[in-house]
């Protein structure tokens, strides 16, 4: 059944672990893990989000489970194409006229991989593709008035990277990305896990003890998590009982990485505009900055206030709807 009027305005947050999508009007209308599972034989794409994610890791060996972006970047092209394709298609049904897609990226992107977002992009079926700096859409998605002369701080913690941006006047005046977020958080606990126990634990364990008990400030109450894995001596089951005191060990190195790169940034900012952060405070957003403590530990190493922003998770992908609408102003 087709629908009649123009092709809708989507702004979708094309994550390293999931895609957000905003639609004018709608708001918040889909929200996926970015992974794709793939016949290898034929090249067919089995399933795509959720159904794909509880495949990781336990795929035969002719199907694959993939996450076509690595480190907030397009790693597989042609898979990343069809999951757009997929997404799009569920989101706007069948329209007569294709939707005009705004798709955020990390700050420090190359133009080679500004060209692979806007050309998957397109032909996954979009009619124009617009792209925008992940912090300054997370700073408008977080309620921050960007166009004005003053300087806002935002901290964009996603899985694949962390954004950080000083940004005044509609644009970032100092950026920096890094490839420490969430999946790096995941692999410092297998890591940990490995070195530490002897045992071996798949990235979706490591995830569930990083949402759990991790942390990386040190907690009033160790809290407990019974995990179970793979003996690397024997090469039996084994199962564990995990403290939230062995999480901060594991943790602190990649949160003390993003430490100091606000520092970097905030050393290379402009003087009137590091007044203005130490009044307003820094913003956090993404849903790596919800790990337990980081806002905690980032205000003592910088001596700022620190605010975690509401919704969090979809910051990204609301300033990215909200920034279609004022395309002109951008």
């Amino acid at each position: 059944m087709f629908k009649f009027g123009f092709g809708q305005d989507i702004g979708i947050d094309l994550g390293t672990a999931t895609v957000i999508a905003y639609v004018k009007g709608k708001g918040i209308v889909l929200r996926e893990p970015s992974v794709v599972a793939v016949d290898k034989n034929t090249g067919n794409v089995l399933a795509v989000g959720k159904e794909a994610r509880r495949m990781l890791g336990r795929t035969p060996g002719n199907i694959v489970a993939t996450r076509p972006l690595r480190d907030g970047v397009i790693s597989d092209y042609t898979v990343t194409e069809k999951m757009l394709k997929y997404f799009i298609d569920k989101v706007c049904g069948r329209f007569l006229f294709a939707p005009r897609i705004m798709i955020c990226i990390p700050s420090q992107v190359t133009e080679v991989e500004k060209k692979a977002v806007i050309d998957a992009a397109s032909q996954a079926g979009a009619r124009k593709v617009y792209l925008i700096e992940e912090p300054i859409a997370a700073a408008i998605g977080a309620g921050i008035d960007i166009s004005k002369p003053c300087g806002n701080m935002v901290v964009d913690i996603g899985g694949g990277t962390t954004d950080i941006a000083v940004i005044s006047l509609g644009g970032s005046v100092v950026s920096s990305s890094l490839k420490v977020a969430g999946d790096k958080f995941d692999e410092a606990i297998v890591k940990y896990m490995k070195k530490k126990h002897n045992v071996m634990i798949g990235e979706r364990t490591a995830e569930d003890l990083k949402m759990n008990i991790g942390c990386v400030y040190p907690k009033i109450q160790d809290m407990e998590m019974e995990v179970r894995g793979r003996d690397l001596i024997t090469g039996l089951p084994k199962t564990l009982n995990m403290k939230s005191s062995e999480m901060l060990e594991a943790l602190i190195e990649p949160a003390m990485e993003i430490v100091d790169a606000v520092h970097s940034i905030l050393e290379r900012t402009p003087p009137e505009l590091v007044s203005d952060i130490s009044d307003k405070g820094i913003y956090m957003t993404g849903g790596g900055c919800l790990l337990d403590g980081l806002d905690k530990l980032l205000q003592e190493k910088t001596g700022i206030n620190v605010m975690i922003a509401q919704d969090t998770v979809s910051c990204v992908a609301l300033g990215t709807g909200k920034a279609l609408d004022n395309l002109d102003a951008l």
